[in-house]
């Protein structure tokens, strides 16, 4: 779906007359779930971009407003506070939310790949949600974060659709090695679960906030590894596997989240999103150079 500055500033001044007179500017994002608008300068109304059933995406914007209040404060890097989930109206037929602003540059317009300052930063954001209960949950997503293997279909889906792209018959090899890898005793943690350079803020070559937090739940503890891959060049990626203790496994686990991830990025982005394409594209080839990787 599409929604102009105008629409949603006449849905906040409607809604939240509070706000209203405040000024209203699209964000630039890369990203595809939702689009993002300024209010004022400490809000940002999110509304998502694919239609859905209303009781249905309210019910998902309360889970992930939830998810939010559950990370925000735990570590000391700044994450968005909910504020307040919008009703349909005029112009755009679906819930929406309303949370707390943060500064900072996104990672794809300040590449932090260099900077050994920031793996450590992100290893600790990892710890740090890591060590947030889980309270006695698990995995229930459909998504990354269960069992690699059960991506089977997609992964093949994907490498059907980048014969012109990519270097398939390598990347199969790849993949066939990687779903066989067991989960181990690991026990599923809180994760943020999308760790990519659209969701990170850097200032100065520090990871300043952490972006699109409504994931935030148990999921297999390698999962958040995919921002080393997305994020890290070889010698900061090292030390992030130091700082965390990763074993052999579960840092080639977090390699297959960041390939099953990244592969989808670059076909099915090519056109409509080149910027995730790039990203994709950018990650894979990390993954190819990994010294650890002899298909």
């Amino acid at each position: 779906m599409r929604i102009s500055e105008e629409t949603v500033r006449s849905l906040v001044a409607a809604q939240f007359p509070e706000w209203a007179g405040q000024p209203v500017r699209q964000a630039r994002s890369a990203g595809t779930v939702n689009a993002i608008f300024r209010v004022g300068t400490g809000l940002t109304a999110r509304f998502p971009l694919r239609e859905g059933e209303t009781e249905a995406v309210r019910r998902e914007l309360l889970a992930e407003a939830y998810a939010a209040s559950l990370l925000h404060n735990r570590t000391r890097f700044a994450t968005p506070r909910p504020v307040a989930i919008g009703e349909p109206g005029h112009g755009y037929p679906l819930p929406w939310s309303v949370q707390t602003w943060l500064p900072g540059t996104i990672a794809t317009d300040d590449d932090p790949g260099e900077s050994e300052a920031f793996a450590r930063d992100l290893a600790e954001l990892i710890a740090g949600m890591r060590a947030v209960g889980t309270d006695g949950r698990t995995f229930a997503g459909r998504g990354r974060g269960g069992v690699i293997a059960n991506h089977e279909d997609w992964v093949r889906t994907c490498l059907a659709n980048s014969e012109r792209l990519l270097p398939v018959p390598r990347l199969r090899r790849l993949w066939d090695a990687m779903r066989e890898l067991p989960r181990g005793g690991d026990k599923d943690v809180m994760t943020h679960s999308d760790l990519m350079p659209g969701n990170v803020l850097v200032a100065g070559g520090r990871l300043a906030g952490v972006l699109d937090v409504g994931g935030f739940g148990p999921a297999d503890p390698a999962l958040d590894l995919i921002g080393a891959w997305h994020l890290l060049e070889s010698g900061p990626r090292g030390l992030l596997r130091a700082e965390l203790g990763c074993d052999d496994l579960e840092w080639a686990r977090g390699q297959a989240w960041a390939f099953e991830q990244s592969l989808g990025l670059v076909w099915y982005y090519e056109t409509s999103n080149p910027v995730m394409s790039r990203i994709g594209r950018r990650t894979l080839e990390r993954i190819v150079a990994d010294p650890c990787v002899t298909v």
